[in-house]
């Protein structure tokens, strides 16, 4: 649709808004049977020309819906040009023969392609896009100005109970979005100070809860010295008793003494006796390697520290 380019141009500047309101209003209403030949040449033979006056007739619907949507902080001129774009989307897919007005099918396509936007550009940190999240996003202002609690804080308990009710959301997911949504945006650079000293930045009071660097390294090393240590001293066990052992208390799943007591042909309670000396071999064999590291001057490490 490519005479859709010469649609009027919104200008940022101030008082373009205006002066595209006062534009737009030349384009002349279309009676019923008007509109109804228009799209059936656009849909039957690809004619441009009508498929422009069918958008520029509806320029003014656009610019209406649009409006009620600038509570959320965009620019409207972003707004119209995100609702024209859906504009042109309905004129494209519209059916005259279905028997209704391209006004009734348009005004879905325009709020669709103005909520998409919203949803885009409202939050660095975006806004969850199922559908429960994008009615509780769009519809939350509006129940509070009903519950006339705009202004009053946040919301009582029973304001979001009912609110989560007909909205049929979780009570926490209606406490998070109104949260958000009174909060807004913040930027990490934003100055803590605005004189010329400086203040430095909101980012530089972010505390980093993780190890540092040194500290990643030595646990790195302290854990790889831990696990050669549990290595070698596997090695002191015979097969079956390294096998018992790992099976009963190296894996995330022990196996229990009854398998392993059917896999050997032995008791249960053998099997729990090979387990507890092949334990305590195990633990010797690591201190002893601990205590020869500790002497030759490297980190120590006991057999409660063994990783699993």
């Amino acid at each position: 649709m490519s005479a859709t380019s010469s649609l009027p141009a919104l200008s940022s500047i101030e008082g373009g808004l205006s002066r595209y309101l006062s534009e737009i209003r030349r384009f002349p209403m279309l009676e019923p049977q008007e509109e109804y030949m228009l799209a059936k040449s656009w849909r039957d033979h690809g004619d441009v020309d009508s498929a422009h006056k069918l958008v520029t007739s509806h320029l003014r619907l656009v610019a209406k819906i649009a409006m009620g949507y600038r509570g959320y902080g965009l620019p409207v001129g972003e707004l119209i040009s995100e609702g024209n774009v859906g504009m042109m989307q309905a004129v494209k897919r519209f059916d005259p023969d279905r028997g209704f007005r391209l006004s009734t099918y348009a005004m879905w396509w325009i709020r669709a392609s103005i909520q998409e936007y919203i949803l885009r550009s409202w939050s660095l940190v975006k806004i969850g896009t199922t559908a429960a999240q994008k009615k509780l996003f769009f519809n939350l202002r509006r129940l509070r100005g009903q519950m006339k609690a705009i202004d009053g804080g946040q919301l009582t308990p029973d304001q979001v109970e009912k609110i989560a009710t007909q909205l049929d959301v979780s009570k926490e997911e209606v406490i998070t979005m109104d949260r958000r949504l009174a909060g807004g945006d913040a930027s990490l650079n934003a100055p803590l100070r605005n004189d010329e000293e400086g203040g430095g930045e909101w980012q530089d009071w972010l505390v980093d809860e993780t190890p540092n660097q040194e500290a990643r390294l030595v646990e790195g090393d302290e854990f790889d010295s831990r696990k050669q240590l549990l290595a070698n001293a596997m090695q002191e066990l015979n097969e079956r008793e390294r096998d018992i052992l790992m099976q009963r208390r190296l894996t995330e799943e022990p196996t229990t003494l009854e398998d392993l007591s059917a896999r050997y042909g032995i008791s249960r309670e053998r099997v729990r006796q090979i387990e507890v000396r092949a334990f305590e071999k195990l633990q010797k064999a690591v201190r002893n390697a601990a205590l020869e590291q500790g002497m030759s001057g490297q980190s120590s490490t006991t057999p409660q520290q063994l990783p699993a």
